[in-house]
């Protein structure tokens, strides 16, 4: 909903406030590492469905907890951010994070021949493999080198042009032809590479789309069944990714959030094990809904999400995918839903991956509307966004070799860490560290340690699990941060108490 805002140019970064339940996240980002040592290597290649759960090729379940990285659907024509920095280092440090998944939008626009790619810097050697290739060969080498990293990517069709979404799938501009024709362009592009799991038909149809009325120009269901199948004929393997409507029976919802028709009306397709419903859902730095002033909100919320879309879940129907949800965090209902949304979707250390699976908006901090998991710097970790997020993280995918920016055996591990203090008021503070493989080949694991001058407590860590023994702390990578290539860095964050300590020297050491 309000769509234009999402990706207006935002100037102001998100508050930086203290998630919530940030210790029991912690401690489920530590217990994960146990919990998902069998499936670690879960992912091979191309998935299927089995009840409400995704399989990969041997039939080990998987879990998608992913990032959109938005910009192909502009009038860049190309993901955003590449005016800053180099756009390897950028899906390393997704992975860095424990991201396993990128949901990558685009416009039809990028199939025109006199489509170009613009706002990419070249300077200093940053994506010099980039130069010269229009919007589809850009997109070749994001999905090749994501691959690389073991990150699976789901291509979602966003808009029918750069100017706007569309309520329908199809305008007067470009038809439903020209829709599907290009859906199955891109299924042989990436036929027989199984980083492209699948695709998302068609972002948030909304009024006058229906679920189930039979109307050929307006049934979403019906016009999912077409391209689905037209995308299936090319490649029987892909997943095909199936959003909501706005309303259904008289009840209204977010854009693309409403679910409610599938039990009475499934997604039929020719290919069996094929479907992946996805649901968007959103805060107040969005737009107001009536659930958010109920009076007892937030223990209404699952309720809510029961009726829209968690009920084909939870009924094993299918599997369902919260493809967007985000905020700015600025407010502090905002952060009591994006706590009980979090939990909603089942923390991985003790559900696996028998779970909602998730794709975060955004990546990007030019979200008007929501921010990103990016600092205005595209840089910077927003480290209380991202650490809402950790108990619901999973472990990446085998990636497709030579990724990463790092080499292979035989170097010199060795790594340096770099402490910030990014907000003190006093009586409590918050920092973070970044870690940076400064040798010649890939690390597996790292381990910082400093020794504080003053008499800091941690309260809180995400990313990391640390033990302290007076004034000497030890953080360690946590499952899905520790292997970091070379020339790559990871990061953690924490809160501590009290205030005014300054920055300690920190040492790293790298296995």
């Amino acid at each position: 909903m309000f769509r234009s805002l999402r990706r207006m140019l935002c100037g102001l970064a998100a508050a930086l406030l203290i998630p919530l339940g940030a210790g029991a996240q912690t401690a489920h980002a530590a217990d994960a590492v146990a919990a998902d040592a069998v499936a670690a290597e879960a992912g091979a290649g191309y998935w299927h469905t089995s009840g409400r759960q995704i399989l990969d090729a041997a039939g080990q379940p998987v879990r998608v907890a992913g990032i959109n990285w938005f910009g192909f659907e502009t009038g860049n024509y190309v993901v955003h951010g590449l005016w800053s920095r180099d756009y390897k280092s950028m899906i390393d440090q997704m992975r860095s994070l424990g991201y396993n998944t990128i949901r990558i939008p685009y416009s039809d626009d990028i199939f025109k021949s006199t489509t170009v790619p613009n706002s990419i810097d070249f300077s200093s050697g940053k994506n010099a493999d980039l130069q010269g290739l229009n919007s589809l060969q850009i997109l070749d080498k994001l999905v090749s080198y994501a691959g690389q990293d073991g990150l699976k990517v789901i291509l979602d069709r966003h808009r029918p042009d750069a100017g706007g979404q569309s309520a329908l799938w199809y305008t007067a501009a470009v038809p439903e032809s020209t829709w599907i024709t290009n859906l199955k362009a891109l299924a042989t592009r990436y036929l027989g590479q199984d980083t492209v799991v699948g695709i998302d038909l068609h972002n948030e149809p909304h009024d006058p789309a229906c679920w189930g009325c039979g109307d050929t120009a307006t049934d979403w269901r019906l016009a999912a069944q077409r391209a689905g199948n037209a995308v299936l004929s090319v490649n029987p393997a892909l997943l095909i990714f199936v959003e909501g409507v706005q309303s259904f029976n008289g009840v209204s919802g977010w854009w693309g959030g409403n679910l409610m028709g599938v039990g009475q009306y499934p997604v039929q397709l020719d290919v069996a094990n094929r479907v992946v419903y996805s649901a968007h859902d959103y805060a107040t730095s969005v737009a107001q809904q009536s659930w958010f002033s109920d009076p007892t909100f937030p223990a209404n919320m699952p309720g809510i999400w029961d009726k829209y879309w968690g009920y084909i879940f939870k009924q094993n129907i299918a599997p369902v995918w919260v493809g967007e949800f985000g905020t700015t965090l600025q407010s502090t209902v905002d952060q009591k839903w994006l706590a009980a949304l979090v939990s909603y979707l089942r923390p991985t250390s003790t559900y696996g991956a028998d779970s909602f699976h998730w794709t975060f908006w955004s990546w990007n901090p030019n979200s008007g509307d929501t921010g990103g998991i990016l600092k205005d710097d595209w840089q910077t970790v927003d480290t209380v966004k991202d650490g809402y997020l950790a108990s619901v993280k999973a472990p990446g995918f085998p990636g497709t070799g030579g990724g990463g920016g790092g080499g292979g055996g035989g170097g010199t591990a060795s790594c340096a860490a770099a402490y910030t203090v990014s907000s003190d008021w006093g009586g409590g503070f918050n920092a973070e560290v970044k870690v940076t493989n400064t040798g010649t080949t890939a690390i597996g694991s790292w381990k910082v340690t400093w020794t504080w001058s003053g008499a800091q407590q941690i309260t809180s860590m995400w990313n990391a699990s640390y033990t302290q023994s007076g004034a000497g702390v030890t953080a360690v990578n946590a499952s899905h941060n520790g292997a970091v290539p070379a020339g790559g860095s990871a990061s953690f964050g924490f809160g501590g108490t009290p205030g005014g300590g300054g920055a300690p020297s920190v040492s790293c050491t790298a296995a």
